[in-house]
């Protein structure tokens, strides 16, 4: 996934906007296209555009996000980011299974309140 990405995704239940972004793992890519410049939000920087002093576009669209999580802020939901693909199900399509694998594998470096009070799994509630 792309930091880009960042200044598209809001929350597919409550629509908040914009998401908290946790990068798990990343891999540096050779960027050959002429970056896309965000329009509202920077997620490499998690700013708003306007909070800027200085454009990082070309740094951040060296780098992919392969692993990570996007949390909403306002109803407390997390979406994991897998092989480059954030994964934002709504509720009922969601794979409790997978779900709490992805938590336990990045139990370390994820914050404790997504670990024990996101929704719509945590490794609390199950």
């Amino acid at each position: 996934m792309k930091y880009r990405l960042m200044d598209l995704l809001a929350c597919p239940i409550c629509k908040c906007f914009p998401l908290e972004l946790h990068v798990l793992r990343t891999r540096r890519i050779e960027a050959e296209l002429k970056p896309v410049k965000c329009e509202v939000y920077c997620g490499y920087a998690s700013k708003r555009l306007e909070e800027l002093v200085g454009p990082t576009c070309s740094e951040c669209w060296q780098v992919e996000i392969v692993d990570g999580l996007l949390f909403c802020g306002n109803c407390g939901r997390w979406y994991p980011i897998e092989g480059e693909i954030p994964r934002m199900l709504p509720d009922n399509l969601r794979d409790r299974n997978d779900d709490l694998r992805f938590l336990a594998t990045w139990r370390s470096r994820i914050p404790e309140k997504i670990l024990k009070e996101g929704k719509p799994f945590s490794l609390v509630t199950g």
